[in-house]
């Protein structure tokens, strides 16, 4: 039933005669070179480009990233990139695979979206998979919350994140082309990197995109050992157990193992994209295709003192263990199409009609030393069509389906999770009323979602719906408060409820639960934003009530020398705040010293007294940037929180504090601009793990780190 609604719906999106008309389609806002110190516009202007959010006015949190910010965070993976931003962490696996984590959520409570259709790659499924999106060619990345985000998925309760690029473009060039290039080198993870993307004017009403980037990086520097100290502590006990049985080898790999320091081994990456792109424009009217190739391969630190057993037979021991002291990697490579059709509907109930078309071939290919390990392979398609209502009044919306369809296969010793197929079909709405000085928006999506596990002889069917209502009231000038209220539904993910056996990547071996049901929450957000004068700000407060939670927890047991980790569930509950103020401190003619604080906090207590897993901490952020001429110098202290409201099993991690600076040089005004940035990281070289990460006890984050970016527009 539903891949014959997926193709009714791709069908519906493939275009159909329309007349041309005269009228160009107005360009999209150009952003501004220079923003805001966060350039986190949580307030002025802000130009949301997802699809069917873009009309509409009360989004509560949204953060657009891009300019000056976007290439000062720039890193090799998205969630880094996004750390600072109120509310997200990073899952931080290593450096090739860290994913965002919003509001204490990641997995696949955390939608990604390339250009406003999901990534289709398997980055949700584990901790230790990369995202396919790549900041090089990246024009912004908004972070979306709110009753806009039922919109892209029901299981999103964290949020959403689209990350936007040229590659379909946009709207048609004024000019003969259209070129943006970047560049950049640091000490601490040897990073050599380099992108560009090209829009060519073919005729006025097409143009051709291309666009390509190299990152590599190398084993990136640490300040003291890699291990932890209670991981160290456990090490070195070990070792002298060992020795004291007489077992001096062991004893002395596992010192070693304690005493690795200065550099994270098998931490490298090496990563390319290539992809192309053409828009056609007739009138109000726009279609578009695109194609793309994303391709790394990164190492997977393994814990220290720890191998990889598979169950080997007595007589096989010996050998198991020295397969298991083999150097974990990963190879992965996505193949994508991507399809864009806008038709003008006239003067109408309804102003337009969206359609996007997504399709990924996917492989991750998990490797042991030169030996193949276990290979992951994912084909999918996801498709949405919007009905864009037009303006009646104070009165907006859409309304639209979307479906998709995942078929994953898994091959080799360590295939955690049988072959499945997921299908889902879902069908949403959102309006906004604007009675002057009071908004209200609200969301509804139904989705069906079957899963099968053939293999198992498996098959679950769920339907969920989830709805969202917010009112927000402007106090005066542009300030604004607001209260969001919240039902969600969340189908259990193929990994939650059939994974079973050891995953060489994240040496666990993990146990999903066939029998789960939906998880379900009811939540509410206040908040406020605005500005007051010239200081402006963006706080929230929220509470979500769980029933049936889901997570992925240690129980203490080992199966194939491995600590098993299983999905369970049970009910919760979640608060927490976040907010960023900016304001000025000196004003002049030809100088200004701009502030940015910022912090966050948030809590999951479940039903029988214990906190869920990996939660981020108390953090707070503070920036001073001084701006005159054609540079921006900015001073920055990151501060987070020790970590000790642990789950069972769980290892604390201790507060720390990062210092940053950067200097930022642009010499050109207008369109045409570079932006050149010299900064360091992490200035005094402080240890610092991040709580919510797989691999905090030895996969510390990034020591002093000197880094020269440059980008460019022409």
């Amino acid at each position: 039933m539903l891949r014959k609604s997926a193709l009714f719906l791709a069908s519906a999106a493939l275009p159909f005669p329309v007349l041309a008309q005269d009228v160009q389609p107005e360009p999209a806002p150009e952003t501004e070179q220079r923003a805001e110190p966060s350039d986190d516009d949580f307030h002025g202007n802000i130009y949301v480009t997802a699809a069917g959010v873009d009309r509409l006015d009360v989004i509560a949190g949204t953060s657009v990233i891009t300019g000056i910010q976007l290439q000062r965070e720039s890193s090799p993976q998205l969630g880094d990139i996004l750390a600072n931003v109120p509310g997200v962490s990073a899952s931080s696996f290593t450096q090739g695979s860290s994913r965002p984590i919003l509001r204490g959520f990641g997995g696949d409570r955390v939608r990604i979206l390339n250009d406003g259709i999901g990534t289709l790659d398997a980055s949700g499924a584990s901790d230790d998979h990369a995202v396919a999106t790549e900041g090089l060619i990246t024009n912004r990345i908004e972070v979306l919350r709110g009753p806009a985000v039922l919109l892209y998925g029901s299981q999103a309760i964290g949020g959403a994140v689209n990350v936007i690029t040229n590659r379909i473009p946009p709207a048609p060039l004024d000019e003969p082309f259209h070129l943006d290039i970047a560049a950049g080198a640091d000490t601490a993870t040897g990073l050599l990197e380099g992108g560009g993307s090209l829009d060519v004017r073919i005729t006025p009403n097409i143009v051709f995109h291309v666009d390509g980037s190299y990152r590599n990086t190398d084993d990136f520097d640490i300040p003291g050992f890699a291990a932890s100290d209670t991981l160290r502590a456990d090490l070195l006990a070990d070792a002298a157990e060992e020795e004291e049985e007489g077992e001096f080898e062991e004893a002395e790999e596992l010192r070693e193992a304690a005493n690795i320091q200065d550099t994270v081994p098998n931490s490298y990456t090496e990563t390319w994209t290539a992809g192309t792109g053409l828009a056609f424009f007739l009138g109000e009217n726009n279609f578009g295709v695109s194609f793309d190739i994303y391709d790394t391969t990164y190492g997977v630190p393994g814990a220290p003192g720890a191998g990889h057993h598979h169950g080997e037979e007595e007589g096989e021991e010996e050998e198991g263990e020295e397969e298991g002291e083999e150097l974990v990697s990963i190879g992965l490579r996505q193949y994508r199409a991507d399809f864009r059709a806008e038709i003008d509907l006239g003067d109408g109930f309804f102003d337009s009609v969206r359609s996007r078309i997504g399709y990924s071939d996917y492989t991750h290919t998990e490797f042991e030393g030169d030996e193949v390990g276990t290979v992951f392979d994912i084909t999918g398609v996801e498709g949405r069509v919007e009905l864009v209502q037009s303006r009646q009044g104070g009165w907006g919306g859409s309304i639209g389906a979307q479906v998709s369809a995942i078929d994953f296969v898994a091959e080799g010793e360590e295939a955690y999770i049988p072959p499945n197929n997921v299908e889902t079909l879902a069908v949403f709405t959102l309006q906004e009323i604007d009675l002057d000085r009071f908004e209200l928006e609200a969301g509804a999506r139904y989705e069906k979602a079957e899963l099968e596990a053939s293999t198992l002889g498996i098959e679950r069917s769920f339907d969920t719906f989830s709805a969202s209502l917010g009112g927000g009231a402007m106090l005066f000038d542009d300030f604004r408060v607001g209260l969001n209220a919240s039902h969600t539904e969340r189908a259990p993910t193929a990994a939650e409820l059939f994974a079973e056996g050891p995953h060489i990547a994240t040496q666990q071996f993990e146990v999903g639960d066939p029998t789960l049901d939906v998880e379900s929450s009811w939540g509410m957000e206040a908040y406020l934003r605005g500005e007051v004068g010239e200081v402006k700000i963006n706080a929230s407060v929220y509470r979500n009530w769980f029933g049936d939670f889901i997570y992925l927890a240690a129980t203490g047991e080992e199966e194939d020398e491995l600590p098993v980790f299983q999905y369970l569930q049970q009910d919760a509950d979640q608060w927490g705040a976040e907010a960023q103020v900016t304001f000025p401190i000196v004003e002049a003619r030809d100088f200004s010293l701009l502030g940015d604080v910022r912090g966050s906090y948030t809590r999951i207590e479940l039903e029988d007294d214990t906190n869920a897993p990996r939660i981020p901490p108390l953090s707070l952020y503070g920036a001073v940037e001084a701006r005159w001429d054609h540079f921006d110098l900015r001073g920055e202290v990151e501060w987070y929180d020790s970590q000790s409201n642990l789950a069972p099993f769980e290892t604390p991690t201790d507060s720390f504090a990062f210092v940053n600076a950067s200097l930022a040089w642009h010499p050109f005004e207008g369109r045409d601009n570079l932006t050149v940035i010299a900064q360091v990281d992490n200035i005094f070289d402080t240890e610092g793990r991040r709580a919510a990460s797989f691999t905090k006890d030895f996969v510390p984050l990034v020591g002093r780190n000197f880094r020269v970016t440059a980008r460019a527009s022409f």
